[in-house]
């Protein structure tokens, strides 16, 4: 028996954290059409049959250049997004350990990878990537942004 469903269905993007210390690596987007000239984290939409850790793993390496072993990442945030009249579920982890210094690996979608401090922020990080980090900081492991 086939089932059919009336629910939403929200795009899914993840997120990957890289500390050192208080320090994250962020990448200052451009030529994306969204959110240029803002900081943000390494990140990018799932793909299908694509389980979310390594989503996660793979944009470290597209987008930052380092090799991230699935089980040296873990869970840090989930956030349910609305943005655009399109609704999002973004999924933060945090990688313990990686290899390969993370540099900007993808020129064409970015300016230049940065190491941020935490307590620092620029004012032009990404405002729904800004409130996951406020929330992680506070041990809040779900929220809800743009609602």
């Amino acid at each position: 028996m086939k089932f059919k469903y009336d629910s939403a269905s929200p795009y899914i993007a993840c997120f990957t954290i890289l500390r050192q210390g208080n320090k994250i690596a962020c990448i200052l987007r451009k030529n994306t059409n969204w959110m240029d000239g803002y900081w943000g984290l390494p990140a990018g939409k799932v793909e299908w049959g694509e389980p979310y850790s390594k989503g996660a793993v793979r944009e470290a390496k597209e987008e930052a250049g380092v090799d991230v072993d699935v089980h040296d990442i873990r869970h840090l945030h989930t956030c349910h997004r609305h943005s655009d009249d399109t609704d999002w579920v973004d999924i933060y982890f945090e990688a313990d350990k990686w290899q390969g210094d993370p540099y900007n690996a993808e020129e064409e979608k970015s300016e230049k990878l940065e190491w941020l401090d935490l307590g620092n922020l620029p004012k032009n990080v990404v405002p729904s990537q800004r409130h996951a980090l406020e929330q992680i900081a506070k041990g809040i492991v779900y929220s809800e942004f743009g609602w």
